[in-house]
């Protein structure tokens, strides 16, 4: 749940994604970033599931997982104050229009962008 991360401890992730290679190169991308993915999630009713019962701080979302729309997904997360973000190869205009002001980054991105949106997600920055 939002907000129970001890200080020091990374920031966990929920990461919903049904590409597996995409899903191992986010792992890596964030775990480089010192963060940790707590759940995957390659199908929406298994994000559902996770959204409602699982211990993260940010998650990151791809709009369209095995040819459904995440949205209710970040329902869920929405309703539970947890932030997320959007991973996309359709860009900003794929993101649900009530989640335009949630941060997006398109796919491929680079590690620096995947970063500033996760610290812009969680309100996290590195001194």
């Amino acid at each position: 749940m939002k907000g129970d991360r001890a200080p020091g401890e990374p920031i966990r992730l929920l990461l919903v994604e049904d590409e597996a290679l995409i899903a191992l190169m986010l792992e890596d991308m964030v775990e480089g970033m010192g963060c940790a993915v707590t759940a995957l999630a390659p199908r929406v009713a298994l994000g559902v599931a996770m959204a409602d019962s699982g211990n993260f701080d940010v998650a990151i979302l791809d709009v369209n997982v095995a040819g459904e729309n995440v949205e209710p997904v970040a329902e869920r997360l929405a309703s539970r104050g947890v932030p997320f973000i959007f991973a996309t190869g359709y860009g900003e205009a794929g993101v649900p229009l009530r989640y335009r002001d949630r941060p997006v980054v398109a796919k491929p991105f680079r590690t620096e962008q995947l970063e500033a949106a996760i610290q812009k997600a969680v309100g996290f920055s590195r001194a």
